[in-house]
């Protein structure tokens, strides 16, 4: 997938059908010249439904669609015939998809499982045919029900990634390297800030045929929370991984400042993102001896685990496989 294949917001607009209206007739056959009222009901609008996907990881396909509209039911028929129901419209979105109103930004529901189906506008309902309205000093009603409209409106589709493992850290820290040697995935690479301008998804293979995923997301800089920089376009995809990988390159200045400023720009986006287990890995390590990582590790937080790893002669992977994949299993009984 590429780049700009890669699309995690969208508007779109709905609109359900309208219910069909109930018929107005009386019952006439041969021999039977004044019959009862027998009009049919009207049939039900047709729904617009968003189902959830897993096969699919972006919404690209709604670039050029963003209208959907439902069929309106059938007019009721004699005989009590109710009018055909509307077709409905589905809608397929990948897991990890948030919906909001479009003009009041309220969220109304998120799609997380594979094959799930929430109604997004409901079909008005059918009239009620003339039958319905017999009684003892009515007994030929030649009135019935119109259809109730359907609803239509703007909604926002934004998607949170679902990946078990979530890659942070400032901008060039070697994140889509790291992604490129652990997953068959290919983003793009260069030695610039912001190279990744969305995120990467790669399924990271574990040994006797296990697997986790990883998504690498656009580098982090001071003040994202506020929206500096891609700001919250990359920070809610943080929430949805299981786990957080914090990577710092071994060049760094600080290492601790580095760490501390990427923390807080998780807890004033969200707090509960610091409940997420948390591993330390010290990238381009190649460069380093075992003094010289001595001395790193005093820097880092007693609490905090870590590894040292070069994606560049890929030294210390199959250990941070390994820590990774206990994280990741560590409820599990």
């Amino acid at each position: 997938m590429t780049e700009g294949n890669f699309v995690d917001y969208i508007k779109i607009f709905a609109a359900s059908g309208k219910g069909g209206k109930g018929s107005v007739h009386l019952h006439r056959e041969k021999y039977i010249t004044k019959g009862g009222p027998d009009g049919g009901d009207g049939g039900r609008g047709g729904h617009v439904i968003l189902r959830g996907d897993k096969n699919m990881w972006t919404l690209f396909h709604l670039k050029f669609k963003k209208h959907f509209k439902a069929d309106h039911g059938g007019a009721g028929s004699k005989n009590r015939s109710t009018g055909k129901d509307g077709e409905d419209v589905y809608v397929h979105v990948p897991l990890g998809t948030i919906v909001k109103d479009g003009e009041t930004q309220e969220v109304l529901f998120e799609i997380t499982e594979d094959h799930q189906e929430i109604v997004l506008c409901e079909g008005g309902m059918g009239g009620r045919g003339n039958w319905h309205f017999k009684s003892a000093t009515n007994q030929t009603p030649r009135y019935a029900q119109p259809g109730i409209e359907g609803k239509e409106g703007w909604y926002q589709l934004e998607l949170k990634l679902l990946a078990d493992v979530g890659l942070v850290g400032f901008p060039n820290a070697g994140k889509s390297t790291l992604l490129s040697v652990l997953t068959s995935a290919k983003p793009k690479i260069a030695d610039y800030e912001f190279t990744t301008l969305k995120p990467n998804l790669g399924i990271v293979e574990y040994r006797d045929f296990k697997s986790f995923v990883m998504a690498d997301i656009p580098g982090i800089i001071e003040g994202a929370a506020e929206g500096k920089g891609l700001g919250h376009r990359f920070l809610r995809h943080i929430e949805r991984n299981s786990s957080l990988l914090f990577l710092i390159p071994a060049d760094s200045e600080n290492i601790q400042k580095e760490y501390d400023i990427l923390l807080n720009e998780l807890k004033k986006h969200n707090p509960e993102l610091l409940d997420k287990d948390r591993l330390l890995a010290i990238s381009k390590s190649d460069m380093l001896d075992e003094e010289l990582k001595a001395e790193l590790t005093d820097e880092i937080p007693k609490d905090l685990p870590h590894v040292f790893i070069s994606s560049f002669d890929q030294t210390g992977l199959v250990e941070l496989k390994d820590k990774l994949w206990e994280m990741l299993n560590e409820s599990v009984v």
